[in-house]
């Protein structure tokens, strides 16, 4: 018979001393697990006893948890193994309607009359079976945790990098003017730690959450471990919580990469000239197209001021959402969705390059094929066009190409910046995002032609308007 302190932590559905005992707003406990298959099955959430509605997902009472993990502790000590507490005969079997281990006279009483039985090793064998294929699951929940945190911290690493090398490209260009900058260098230097400080905060402290995940599994594999080495007896008193908790672990969403995760290198740095050109006319230039380093293929390595790229060795980067896998290229910083838009870029002599636009949407692990409207020299002169299709150029490859792209009239076209002759268009309905797109190999470099930047002013002297070359 169960003492009184006993009966007091005992579930009001279950009978059975609590686990993780939540405590509704009623005053009523009851076992976290019990009380949802409750409100689950009579699909409205109230409370078993006094049916007052509480709260939807009631907090766990941490005190009461600990009083129960106390009795069960007490009762499993003073209990002796292998033997039934209301017989005194040895558990020989296990009764498969009240999934509890039971002797051979409570196999014959009231209490199990029609019930199934199997015997208790037997039993045993097969719900550790279930504890081992549940354990198997949580293992590779835990290496999906532990490889995500292993690009997290690379990711981290490399924020403090790109903020080493970011700083470098920063101060060299103030140097040259620093005389006439010195409040706005501060103001960026400040802008870009800000914003590395932001970073890192947000990568450390999911470097932490994915940390605190990591020890609750590791926890909870080597308790479900320490069970399964238990003798029957007891591990078929507990296999039931150890299976539930197995399973609600395993449940545990998985990891995901962090979208956007590192350093906007391209909003410190580009257009750096330019956004100072108040103080700097007549040295600033001006490009079309700022060069995005975190859609970078491995191979390729992006110039300082971000208006040029070159084919090279590959070096080890984060694998980011935003970076290029497969295809040796490299993007825009901005994309465009309206309006007319104009840049050149000089391939120079030679094939291994690729000019045009991809779609926001484009598969950046694999092929950009059904995404992207681009010309390329490799051999062939050709045009590529979704879906993965191309034709061949009969011009001239150029030596520097004039992209134009009008949005609302559905027109991307291509010339030689230097003749001003026609290379191709593309006449397509476009419906997303696109962003300059650029492919290099065979250790080539593309780079953007800038423009000096040149002021006007109205007649009150105010500056109203700069020029960079553009059309």
């Amino acid at each position: 018979m169960a003492s009184s302190s006993e009966k007091n932590l005992c579930c009001p559905i279950c009978h059975e001393i609590f686990t993780d005992p939540v405590v509704l707003s009623c005053s009523h406990s009851f076992c976290q697990a019990c009380v949802r298959s409750w409100w689950k099955v009579k699909q409205i959430n109230e409370c078993p006893v006094c049916k007052e509605r509480p709260l939807s997902d009631p907090p766990i009472s941490l005190a009461l948890r600990n009083l129960c993990l106390a009795e069960k502790t007490k009762l499993s000590a003073g209990m002796e193994p292998g033997i039934c507490s209301q017989h005194n005969e040895k558990l020989k079997l296990f009764c498969l309607d009240h999934q509890q281990s039971v002797c051979v006279v409570c196999r014959d009483s009231k209490a199990h009359s029609n019930h199934r039985f199997r015997p208790i090793d037997e039993a045993a064998d097969e719900r550790r079976e279930e504890v081992r294929e549940s354990l198997t699951a949580l293992r590779e929940k835990l290496k999906l945790f532990e490889e995500a945190k292993g690009s997290c911290d690379q990711n981290a690493k490399h924020i403090k990098s790109q903020n080493r090398n970011t700083e470098k490209q920063i101060r060299d260009q103030f140097k040259k003017f620093q005389q006439l900058l010195q409040q706005e260098e501060e103001a960026r230097i400040a802008a870009l730690k800000e914003d590395e400080r932001e970073k890192s905060k947000a990568m450390r402290e999911e470097s932490e959450a994915l940390s605190r995940i990591i020890s609750d599994l590791s926890n909870t594999i080597r308790e479900t471990e320490k069970q399964l080495k238990a003798d029957s007896a007891s591990f078929l008193r507990s296999y039931k919580a150890a299976l539930t908790t197995a399973e609600q672990r395993r449940l545990q969403e998985d990891p995901a990469p962090s979208a956007g995760a590192l350093l906007d290198v391209a909003k410190h740095l580009g257009n750096l000239s330019f956004n100072i050109w108040i103080q700097m006319k007549p040295a600033v230039c001006f490009s079309a197209v700022v060069l995005d380093p975190n859609t970078a293929h491995p191979e390729l390595t992006p110039a300082d001021d971000l208006s040029a790229a070159a084919h090279g060795e590959r070096v080890k980067l984060p694998d980011n959402p935003e970076r290029f896998g497969r295809c040796r290229a490299v993007l825009g910083s901005e994309g465009f969705t309206s309006g007319s838009h104009s840049w050149e870029v000089e391939v120079g002599e030679g094939g291994g390059w690729e000019v045009g636009v991809a779609a926001e949407s484009a598969d950046r692990k694999g092929s950009v094929g059904s995404g992207s409207w681009r010309i390329g020299l490799d051999g062939a002169f050709l045009a590529f066009f979704p879906p993965a299709r191309s034709s061949i150029l009969v011009v001239k490859p150029p030596r520097r190409i004039r992209v134009h792209l009008d949005c609302e009239r559905g027109k991307l076209s291509f010339s030689d910046a230097d003749t001003g002759g026609h290379i191709h268009t593309f006449s397509h309905c476009f419906t997303e995002k696109l962003f300059p797109f650029f492919s290099i190999k065979k250790e080539k470099t593309l780079k953007m032609i800038t423009r000096p930047v040149s002021a006007s002013v109205d007649q009150r002297g105010e500056e109203s308007s700069a020029s960079a070359g553009k059309k």
